[in-house]
């Protein structure tokens, strides 16, 4: 078996290939996916160069883990059948090729225990939903608490507002240094930080991945705070100690998304508690995967590109 997919032979090195696929095995479905989402964090990382050492990282690899597809083949006794739309969070079913995360093919193989069906009509604001099940899992659970302010307006931020409305919480403040990025809010606020004047925020979700941001984070909870690291971070983090210790602030890092949280957030989403509406700025046919995925790693008005495989051989 073989098909077509993205192939990042190194940093910036990045094309349209053709892949010999592993066969498939018992649990196993092969599915033809229809759309891919280009990840603008962990993605942009390993494309740049710029991602730190990872468990399974190695060149060449097959990028992304937001596919959208539908099942061609399952084996008999499977809880799926040929026709079944599945969201697919990556594969790693290539001869000679890393699967990190694997999800930018044509095809793909891997076990029914990975894949989640959904209605077709969802389309390609399927393949958003580990978006949305990273953004419920740092926020839901014992012990957890409701963003009041959320650092940063791309997908992630956009879902975490969503989803804290969705849960019948007071609406969040977004902080967005990008005028640009500053629209598209229903429900909640986005302003500039230094617009900001509040200074007691009990819970603060950064989702832009900067680690310059969090000296002035931590001038801005309320004693007893906690600031949520939601972001992907490749520089090392640090804070002044004072400042801290006289708020006595709290720190979580929120680790990716499990099925649970793709379950529930898959429900909301059906229930229409969950609106994916409005996060797809752009798409671009997969022959063209070069330049979106540059596009989507330097424009910053492209919040989310999506390739579409459907012409793919």
């Amino acid at each position: 078996m073989e098909t077509t997919a993205v192939l990042l032979k190194g940093p910036k090195d990045l094309a349209l290939d053709v892949l010999q696929i592993t066969p498939p095995s018992d649990g196993d479905l092969v599915i033809e996916v229809n759309h891919s989402g280009i990840s603008t964090g962990t993605e942009k990382l390993f494309w740049s160069g710029a991602m730190p050492p990872f468990p399974g990282m190695g060149f060449p690899l097959v990028p992304g883990y937001e596919s959208m597809g539908e099942v061609i083949e399952a084996p008999m006794g499977s809880m799926y059948k040929a026709g079944d739309t599945v969201f697919v969070p990556g594969a790693n079913c290539y001869e000679g090729a890393f699967g990190l995360f694997g999800g930018a093919s044509r095809t793909l193989v891997s076990n029914e225990d990975r894949v989640t069906k959904v209605d077709s009509g969802f389309g390609a604001e399927g393949a958003l939903l580990a978006l949305a099940a990273t953004a419920r899992h740092a926020m839901a659970g014992p012990g957890k608490a409701v963003p009041d302010l959320i650092v940063g307006h791309g997908v992630l931020g956009r879902l975490l507002a969503r989803l804290t409305l969705a849960a019948g919480a007071p609406a969040p403040t977004v902080w967005e240094i990008d005028p640009a990025r500053r629209t598209g809010a229903i429900g909640y606020d986005v302003i500039a930080p230094e617009d900001d004047p509040r200074r007691n925020y009990k819970s603060i979700y950064d989702a832009s991945g900067s680690t310059a941001v969090l000296g002035d984070l931590i001038g801005r909870i309320a004693r007893g705070g906690e600031i949520v690291l939601a972001g992907f971070y490749t520089d090392a983090i640090s804070f002044a100690f004072p400042p801290a210790f006289m708020k006595e602030a709290r720190f979580r890092v929120a680790a990716e998304w499990n099925r649970d949280d793709l379950i529930a957030t898959r429900a909301l989403v059906e229930s229409g508690a969950l609106s994916l509406g409005g996060l797809i700025t752009h798409s671009a046919h997969s022959a063209d995967a070069p330049a979106a995925y540059e596009q989507a790693f330097s424009d910053p008005e492209c919040l989310k590109m999506m390739l579409n495989w459907r012409d793919a051989t």
